[in-house]
């Protein structure tokens, strides 16, 4: 009987060389670029941006101003990286569609949602100014590929979407080998957003939520390596954030931590880049953990980078601009006079 021998799944770490030099050329040079955020400081906390083939996941409670920093990171991506033949799938699974377009609406005319949709607390009706900058702004922004896909999808529905449309949109290219023409196929450079991975639906063969999380993570962790994708995941924080002495003024607790983030190692494992975001405000905490950052604004927004593969773990402070559906950098707060410096 003969035996059939199937393709080997080793390479040699030859070939991880040439690429990884191949990779510090294109940089180089600049014809590998990163995807740049609206915000020096988020870039620099990054590899000057999100870079594809990796996974980023952002965890945060209700309000902290998670979905905002990705509506952000996609409305404005286009024209912070002109040039880079791009795309965005967007798995809006919590929001309504119409939802998320009025809060775009709101970021570029400076009114509330409210007042958009003519319900503000003085009863007057948007104006038809606003409404035709906004008509203006829809016309321009549909022109960029942002796809959305809205139906609740369970992890292997959420990985065929991605691998056709990776496929759908690929380019074909002729090089010459060894005298032969050989067709290559080129995929474009995607950023695949997830509102909420606890939306993904659990299949039958999954006995828990935990499992979801953990197939997701590798459902992306296999299509981050085949295909220029930058995962952008949002998801939960446990329940422990909220205890009582958690959010006491000065506290460590204050701090996200790693454990802190819901699906535990099912996601962690998986993620290049783990972002907690805190809106310390929301707890009435007025010193900010063990630092005793002052917290004056309630929009402040804390970004714990817990994980970061290729870069430096830490904290960075914006606002969230609520009335327009923005995030801002801030500079650091002041320390409470209270603090006493753990290391010199």
């Amino acid at each position: 009987m003969d035996v059939v021998i199937s393709k080997p799944k080793w390479v040699s770490h030859a070939m991880h060389y040439k690429d990884a030099l191949k990779y510090m050329k294109g940089k180089q040079q600049g014809n590998i670029t990163s995807y740049k955020t609206p915000w020096p400081k988020f870039n620099d906390a990054t590899m000057q941006g999100l870079e594809f083939n990796t996974i980023t996941l952002i965890g945060g409670r209700p309000a902290s101003g998670k979905t905002l920093l990705v509506d952000q990171i996609v409305r404005e991506g286009f024209k912070l990286n002109p040039g880079m033949n791009l795309r965005v799938l967007q798995f809006q699974l919590e929001m309504f569609g119409r939802t998320s377009k009025l809060r775009e609406f709101s970021a570029i005319t400076s009114k509330t949602y409210k007042e958009l949709c003519s319900s503000s607390d003085d009863s007057s009706v948007i104006d038809d100014k606003t409404i035709e900058l906004c008509h203006k702004h829809a016309i321009e922004a549909a022109k960029y590929p942002i796809d959305v896909v809205d139906d609740p999808v369970s992890v292997v529905e959420f990985k065929k979407t991605i691998i056709s449309y990776m496929e759908t949109h690929a380019s074909s290219l002729t090089k010459v080998v060894k005298g032969h023409p050989v067709k290559i196929k080129q995929y474009k450079k995607t950023v695949v957003t997830l509102d909420h991975s606890v939306l993904i639906k659990k299949d039958k063969s999954e006995s828990s939520k935990q499992e979801t999380l953990a197939n997701l993570g590798e459902a992306c962790t296999e299509l981050k390596k085949k295909y220029p994708i930058a995962f952008i995941l949002l998801t939960q924080l446990n329940r422990e954030t909220d205890r009582p002495e958690r959010n006491e003024d000065g506290k460590y607790g204050n701090y996200i931590l790693e454990s802190d983030i819901y699906g535990g190692d099912g996601l962690l494992q998986h993620a290049d880049i783990v972002i907690g975001v805190n809106r310390p405000a929301k707890r009435f905490i007025k010193t900010y953990g063990p630092d005793n950052y002052i917290i004056e604004d309630e929009n402040t927004l804390v970004f714990h980078w817990i994980k970061s593969r290729n870069g430096e773990t830490g904290m960075s402070f914006f606002k969230a601009e609520f009335h327009k559906m923005s995030i801002a950098e801030m500079n650091t707060p002041g320390q409470s006079s209270s603090f006493k410096p753990t290391r010199k």
